[in-house]
């Protein structure tokens, strides 16, 4: 049975609508997730893999530690093994500590995370922010999540592109990966466990003082 040229022209269209409903996840739950969840902690693993060099093969290194925000511009990451070490931004300084090292380091907030992975998940205010930034697509399903690929307007960074991925749940869309990768090739993937999100943070949650006797430098 011959088919009507415009039944098979609407069914072309229909065809691609459903296909970019399908691909519309992952920009959805990052919009969704940037406007509903102000604060959150969870627990995290990250696993970072330099480039093979020629005649061997890629090193990852895994660290763990603890992750909380608040929506804008405040995050903290303790990473507590193997090594400790804390990275703060309080809202106008950006503070890392190595214990081992004894060292803080502290720079000017506003000058580094416009297009950073802390700007997608934790510090801008909404989706517009993130687009004056990033350029923003879809990424295929993979692993039962929904995908972002986000990737800096900035050429002079040393980021080349994030994915982000969100696990889709009743009560909303719940930040599960980040996947970095570098200008060098490096790739760090970040797994968040244990999410809670809006948690009820205290005021000085993300106040960082230098321990007595480090060492700190001002960038």
């Amino acid at each position: 049975m011959q088919v009507h040229p415009l039944r098979k022209l609407f069914a072309i269209f229909l065809i691609a609508g459903c296909a970019q409903l399908a691909r519309a996840g992952g920009m959805e739950s990052l919009e969704s997730f940037v406007k509903t969840v102000k604060s959150g902690r969870a627990e995290f693993s990250q696993v970072v893999t330099a480039p093979a060099r020629p005649g061997q093969s890629a090193r990852s290194k895994t660290s763990t530690g603890t992750f909380e925000f608040l929506r804008p511009n405040r995050f903290k990451f303790l990473y507590q093994k193997p090594f400790e070490q804390s990275i703060v931004a309080d809202g106008q300084t950006l503070w890392l500590y190595d214990v081992d090292l004894n060292q803080v380091t502290a720079r000017k907030q506003a000058q580094l995370l416009a297009s950073t992975p802390a700007a997608l998940i934790a510090a801008a205010p909404d989706l517009h922010a993130l687009q004056a930034d990033f350029n923003l697509r879809d990424a295929p399903d993979k692993d039962g999540l929904q995908w972002v690929v986000a990737s800096p307007k900035a050429k002079d960074g040393q980021l080349q592109s994030v994915r982000v991925g969100f696990k889709p749940g009743d009560g909303g869309s719940q930040l599960a990966v980040l996947e970095i990768l570098d200008s060098f090739g490096q790739r760090s993937v970040l797994t968040f466990s244990q999410f809670e999100v809006n948690a009820a943070l205290p005021a000085d949650a993300f106040v960082f003082k230098p321990p007595a006797g480090a060492d700190v430098i001002r960038q």
